[in-house]
């Protein structure tokens, strides 16, 4: 595939300005804002760099489209793809970056760091027993990458941790495998339940009233897509105590609407989508190698199955 011109958008534009030029001189490029974006962008343009579609974002002319995010959601979801259009993913630290921010959690949890903060407002000396991270039973929806991090860190701490995928199929380092259906005695007996998942037609709204029901008084940890959880059930959960506490990372809308009642429950720890941010040395790196690799013929192992949707 010949990719000689490319258009390049999103928070990272006028970084990788900086340098894509000097490491790729043969090639023609277009840095633009997103807000500046021109259907002649498009016609114009071979490959498209961004975040997102955006813009009067159009598959007509182009012939490879590049996500500087690992999540593409942004470009398949509820929208048509043209078959001969290649799709790839950045792919860079997001892993490691996702399992110290669940990480975070779990200790901030395990260690009482919320009920000592409350003893010392009240001036309270009140010794409780911390728990130990190794016997927090996890179970972490997602086996792909970002799943398989988060559960290589966890075996650190001695925890055994038990993974959920669409096929069941067995998957170093988890120590069991289920499918979704299978999962009802490990999300009744489950600490934690950790969901790193794409967003696609069979995850959209997979944690809804009948699987927060299988809980008992479990956390929740979303890292994955806030369109994989319907924010009614959870808001249901937290208050029968299915779920005790919920870390979301990411929303259905984001930014997340001021009248949301996430917002204001006690039970409900808000971060704004920042557990892996794409940084633009990976993004630039990746890029670049992805751009080599379809020149040469070689295998891309950031391409994604469109019909998978990831």
């Amino acid at each position: 595939m010949e990719i000689r011109r490319i258009l390049v958008t999103g928070r990272l534009y006028d970084e990788l300005a900086a340098f894509l030029p000097d490491k790729r001189p043969d090639k023609e490029y277009r840095f633009v804002a997103e807000e500046e974006l021109k259907a002649d962008d498009f016609a114009w343009a071979d490959a498209y760099i961004g975040f997102r579609p955006a813009g009067p974002f159009s598959l007509a002319s182009l012939r490879w489209v590049h996500s500087l995010g690992a999540g593409v959601d942004a470009f398949l979801w509820k929208r048509e793809w043209k078959p001969d259009v290649l799709l790839t993913r950045t792919i860079g630290s997001f892993g490691e970056q996702i399992a110290e921010y669940c990480l975070s959690y779990l200790l901030r949890d395990a260690q009482c760091h919320d009920v000592y903060a409350w003893y010392q407002e009240q001036r309270q000396w009140k010794p409780v027993a911390p728990k130990r991270l190794g016997e927090q039973r996890i179970v972490i929806y997602g086996t792909g990458e970002i799943g398989r991090r988060i559960a290589e860190t966890l075996r650190w701490f001695r925890v055994s941790p038990v993974g959920v995928s669409r096929s069941g199929r067995d998957t170093p380092p988890f120590s069991a495998v289920y499918r979704h259906d299978e999962a009802g005695e490990a999300l009744a007996r489950a600490d934690w339940v950790i969901a790193a998942l794409p967003l696609t037609e069979e995850t959209h709204h997979l944690f809804d009233e009948t699987f927060f029901s299988c809980l008992h008084n479990a956390g929740f940890i979303n890292v994955g897509r806030g369109a994989t959880v319907e924010e009614a059930a959870l808001v249901g959960a937290l208050e029968n105590r299915n779920v005790r506490l919920a870390v979301l990372d990411v929303f259905e809308e984001e930014p997340l609407p001021p009248h949301s009642p996430l917002w204001g429950h006690p039970h409900v720890i808000i971060t704004p989508h920042i557990a892996a941010l794409t940084a633009a040395e990976d993004a630039a790196r990746c890029l670049l190698d992805t751009l080599r690799r379809i020149e040469t013929g070689e295998p891309l192992d950031n391409a994604v199955d469109v019909g998978r949707q990831y």
